[in-house]
């Protein structure tokens, strides 16, 4: 399986509803690193890679620029949704997979949100 990652940050804020949240009930902030690893079991033929590196860096940052400091509680998409970060982590996935399709990759994806080096969350198909 050939693999081809690139990170970027995400900087939001954010509350969550329902007593199991405690303090983060109230409105806070998360910086997440978020990387994406685009995986394949064979390279496209004639170009040798899983997907350009240049597209797949721009995709993300593409998909990111849709939340990056915003108040995701004001985000109509997410009305009603706790955001967590293994929420964010499959919205975020599934965008940037569409994108990637559109440029002829036909692998699967891995989206990986890390709040700190010790906690993160992720989505993946495949």
């Amino acid at each position: 399986m050939y693999t081809v990652g690139v990170r970027d940050s995400l900087m939001i804020a954010h509350s969550f509803q329902g007593k199991d949240f405690g303090p983060a009930q109230g409105l806070h902030g998360a910086t997440y690193t978020v990387d994406c690893e685009f995986r394949a079991a064979n390279l496209q033929p004639g170009l040798n890679w899983v997907l350009d590196i240049g597209q797949a860096a721009q995709i993300l940052k593409d998909v990111l620029c849709l939340y990056n400091y915003k108040n995701l509680d004001q985000v109509e998409e997410f009305q009603g949704e706790n955001t967590t970060t293994e929420y964010l982590a499959k919205v975020i996935h599934d965008k940037v997979l569409a994108k990637a399709k559109e440029l002829g990759f036909q692998g699967t994806l891995k989206v990986r949100l890390m709040e700190s080096f010790r906690a993160w969350a992720s989505y993946e198909t495949g």
